[in-house]
């Protein structure tokens, strides 16, 4: 039996997408970290939108509940992150702000 060359190129791109979107998982949480830095070690919140924060949390929280329904790794590992950088950010905010 032949293999259908379409069937391995969708193969390919979605292994392409979910290794694509894993860097840029871990890059948008890394560019973040200044973020959390400036709230937590200078402890200034000024400007930092609590609104904003706690929607991004309520967001991560939903991914990572359809993660976990999925059984997808790749959605459910990278919302912990967030979860926990989102957290930061509101508690700072509402220590600091």
């Amino acid at each position: 039996m032949q293999l259908d060359p379409m069937v391995a190129s969708v193969h390919r791109s979605d292994a392409a997408l979910r290794r694509l979107l894993g860097g840029m998982s871990i890059f948008t949480m890394l560019m973040t970290i200044p973020q959390v830095l400036t709230i937590w070690v200078g402890q200034q919140a000024a400007g930092v939108s609590l609104l904003s924060w706690g929607a991004y949390l309520v967001s991560a929280l939903l991914w990572f509940w359809f993660g976990i329904r999925k059984g997808d790794k790749n959605i459910y590992l990278a919302c912990v992150g967030w979860i926990v950088l989102d957290v930061a950010v509101i508690v700072g905010v509402i220590l600091y702000g």
